[in-house]
């Protein structure tokens, strides 16, 4: 399966989240909601979750496979810095 669009977001007023996105999947199927969040090592992709009633959160969307899930971090890390790029090229 491939990831055939990303769009991405921006989120300029937390600390930690740092964009909304989209995805498209095989131009059949639309994700939305996942996050970029920045870690202590760097971004990172969360997956669309819902927030239970004992406090924790599970994923609504996920990839059921390693090799899907770095297809849809890879695609979303690249068109965030694309974004970020952009942006910073707009304030210079």
């Amino acid at each position: 399966m491939e990831v055939t669009d990303v769009r991405v977001i921006m989120v300029d007023n937390d600390d930690k989240l740092k964009a909304f996105v989209t995805v498209e999947l095989e131009r059949s199927l639309v994700v939305r909601d996942l996050k970029v969040i920045s870690g202590d090592s760097g971004v990172f992709v969360a997956m669309p979750a819902k927030k239970m009633k004992d406090g924790s959160f599970k994923d609504i969307a996920y990839a059921s496979n390693m090799d899907l899930r770095k297809k849809i971090e890879n695609a979303v890390i690249e068109e965030y810095k694309k974004v970020l790029e952009k942006l910073h090229s707009k304030v210079a």
